[in-house]
C-alpha cells in the first residue's frame, strides 16, 4: 500500500471519474445536432377503443374539457433531451432527438389518457387539438417543468405543474412527478423510460381532473 494514501478514496475517485467520462460521451452543451436515424416520441399506454366518442351541448352530456399545450422552460423548448448535471448546469443527450417538441407530445398523451378514462366520468368530451370548434367549460393547462435525464440520480424525470378550472370557475393546481431509473444513457433505455414516466404523470393528472385522485 502506498504510504500516506487512502486506497479506498482512490478507488472511489476512479469510479467517479469513470462515470463522468461515460456521461461526457453521451452529452453536449448545446448547438446543432445531426438528425439521427430514428426519432423519439411518446405514446399513450391508454387508448380509447374504436367507435367510442362523446358529445357536448346535448341533454345529459357531461361537458367538454380542453387540454392546452403546457408552458415549458427554455431547456424544454427544443427537440433535444436535457441532462441535469448539477443545480446550475444543463447539457443535452447526444444523438437523441424528439420528433416534436416535448410539450405537444405530452399534451397528446394527457389528452388520450383523459379520453380513455372519462368514460367512467360520464363521457366527457376531451379536446386536445389547437383548433377546437367547441367551447369547453373545463380546462387543463400547466407547466411541463422537466422531461429529461438527471445525471445525479441516473433517472429520467417528468415533472408537470397542472392547473385545472371547473365549470364553476374554481381553479386549482398540483405538481406531479415520475422518475424511472435507466441502466445506460442510450436511446433504447432513455426513450422507453421517458414514455413510462410521462404516462405515469398523465394517469395521475387524469385521476385528479376526473375526481379520482
Amino acid at each position: 500500500m502506498m504510504k500516506g494514501i487512502d486506497m479506498t478514496s482512490v478507488r472511489a475517485l476512479a469510479l467517479l471519474v469513470g462515470a463522468s467520462l461515460t456521461l461526457s460521451a453521451c452529452v453536449s452543451v448545446g448547438g446543432e445536432v445531426d438528425t439521427p436515424d430514428s426519432l423519439l416520441t411518446l405514446s399513450s399506454s391508454a387508448a380509447a377503443p374504436a367507435g367510442s366518442g362523446a358529445a357536448t351541448g346535448a341533454e345529459g352530456s357531461a361537458g367538454a374539457v380542453a387540454v392546452l399545450t403546457p408552458e415549458v422552460p427554455a431547456k424544454l423548448d427544443l427537440l433535444r433531451i436535457p441532462v441535469t448535471v448539477s443545480d446550475t448546469q444543463i447539457a443535452y443527450l447526444k444523438d437523441m432527438v424528439w420528433i416534436e417538441k416535448p410539450a405537444r407530445l405530452f399534451r397528446r398523451v394527457l389528452g388520450e389518457t383523459l379520453r380513455t378514462r372519462s368514460g367512467d366520468a360520464g363521457g366527457l368530451l376531451i379536446l386536445d387539438s389547437d383548433d377546437t370548434p367547441v367551447l369547453a367549460d373545463q380546462f387543463v393547462r400547466g407547466t411541463l417543468l422537466d422531461m429529461g435525464y438527471d445525471a445525479r440520480s441516473g433517472e429520467v424525470v417528468v415533472s408537470f405543474d397542472a392547473v385545472r378550472s371547473d365549470p364553476q370557475g374554481v381553479v386549482s393546481s398540483r405538481r406531479f412527478e415520475a422518475r424511472e431509473y435507466v441502466v445506460d444513457v442510450e436511446s433504447e433505455f432513455v426513450g422507453p423510460a421517458l414514455n413510462r414516466a410521462a404516462n405515469k404523470v398523465a394517469g395521475d393528472v387524469a385521476d385528479w381532473v376526473l375526481g379520482a385522485g
